[in-house]
């Protein structure tokens, strides 16, 4: 798909590669085939390691600026970095609901194979929260496309669905932020529900200013929301649901863990929206896996430590490379 200068983007125009709508197709009797729903993508750089960053709960692809800001421009050329807007959020389109994450992850394929990302073993994913989720059915149904797969403040899910509410602190802030359209009020909502309070109240680590972080997160914020159409609330429920119904089994982690050939499992000590403990049981299932737990560290963990978490990520990729070889 050729590059929509309609659709505004927070990215630079300095290293985009191409950017547009991906069309999703569903069968519909023998012979017909309806266009179902479209994915909004960016490819920034044109390296030969190729990155797929699947991006949480109701967020925007733009989530990823840290990130593709590093590994595009920083990389020294050596990154290719595909973002994407999942189904229901963003500049992708809204299908009715209820989604699920296998739903999700085909989304994804339908893209990769678009762009012809489908050699073995080239991909180095990265999911977030319930990007993590859609990761896990990713490496389920394209595991041999996959050199490294990193599981960020996520979860295996289960089959019994109250045991994949949030934390307390998170259940009540997504209720309140559902329903809510003022974004002066949303915003510190947000902030509190991703970030430790303490870490919100430090200064800027490195600025000679005393600027907080969450003024910092405020402004980062309120630039990303200018520039993301709004969602509605049948793609917000949906992908709700999605989370909460996921279940993917020991058995079929065990096969993700034997099947991609680095997986690294990240977690924050103060997540109020993926409890820890369920990346410990990721860690459980899939003992082959690296398991590192942040400390003083919220479900905001990438742009609470870009630095370190892309140091982190690049050390995972090329872990990957070597063991696919």
């Amino acid at each position: 798909m050729s590059a929509d200068a309609s659709l505004p983007t927070i990215f630079s125009p300095d290293t985009l590669v191409r950017k547009g709508l991906c069309p999703v197709t569903k069968a519909r009797g023998q012979n017909e085939v309806v266009e179902s729903h479209s994915i909004y993508y960016e490819q920034h750089g044109n390296g030969p390691k190729k990155l797929v960053l699947i991006m949480g709960l109701n967020s925007s692809s733009f989530a990823w600026l840290e990130q593709v800001d590093y590994f595009a421009k920083a990389g020294n050329g050596k990154y290719s970095v595909l973002v994407f807007d999942n189904r229901g959020v963003g500049n992708s389109s809204t299908p009715r609901g209820p989604y699920s994450t296998r739903g999700m992850a085909e989304d994804i394929i339908v893209l990769l194979d678009m762009l012809k990302w489908t050699g073995p073993r080239e991909l180095h994913v990265v999911g977030v929260s319930l990007g993590g989720m859609v990761s896990q059915e990713l490496s389920l149904l394209i595991g041999d496309r996959i050199a490294s797969l990193s599981l960020v403040v996520t979860t295996p899910g289960s089959p019994f669905i109250w045991n994949n509410f949030c934390p307390w602190k998170g259940t009540v802030s997504l209720a309140r932020l559902t329903f809510m359209k003022d974004w002066d009020k949303k915003v510190p909502i947000i902030l509190g529900m991703l970030f430790p309070e303490e870490w919100l109240d430090a200064a800027v680590e490195g600025e000679s200013s005393e600027r907080t972080n969450r003024v910092v997160q405020t402004a980062v914020y309120l630039r990303r929301i200018a520039l993301t159409r709004p969602q509605n609330l049948i793609g917000a429920l949906s992908q709700m649901v999605s989370g909460l119904l996921h279940n993917v089994s020991p058995e079929r982690l065990h096969t993700i863990a034997a099947t991609v050939p680095k997986v690294l499992i990240l977690t924050g000590d103060q997540d109020h929206l993926i409890a820890p403990r369920h990346s410990a049981r990721l860690a459980r299932a899939m003992p082959e896996a690296e398991y590192i737990v942040w400390d003083n560290t919220g479900h905001g963990l990438a742009a609470q430590h870009p630095k370190r978490f892309n140091a982190l990520l690049e050390r995972v990729f090329e872990e990957g490379r070597q063991r696919s070889q």
